[in-house]
């Protein structure tokens, strides 16, 4: 009887240790993005300066789908990659940008304003 329970507790040791690391697993592929960003894919996106933040070194933008990313439109809140791009524009210009993960945070690495 003692080997049947050792058995039994076996058993249930390794599957809940198989259930633990599959469901491990499709939460980390749940978190990749929808679309991963090609290595020189640098098309620009659309959208409308909604603050400036000098002293954090942040702009907020109200932008459309951000395909190099894989992110729908939203409104964010972004670093910029130069400071200097901070005073290129100001709240409710309209804008083309490109945004990019530098150092794990979302980043404005180019931008221009529309004409």
């Amino acid at each position: 009887m003692k080997n049947v329970s050792k058995i039994t507790l076996a058993t249930l040791i390794a599957t809940s240790a198989f259930t633990f690391a599959t469901s491990a697993a499709a939460q980390m592929a749940a978190m990749a993005p929808m679309a991963p960003a090609s290595a020189g894919q640098s098309s620009m996106s659309e959208g409308e300066v909604k603050n400036v933040d000098k002293d954090a070194g942040k702009l907020t933008i109200k932008h459309g789908e951000l395909k190099n990313l894989g992110m729908p439109g939203m409104t964010m809140v972004f670093r910029v990659k130069d400071p200097a791009m901070l005073g290129q524009v100001k709240v409710g210009d309209k804008i083309h940008f490109v945004a990019d993960r530098v150092g794990g945070a979302l980043t404005v690495t180019s931008l221009e304003v529309a004409k």
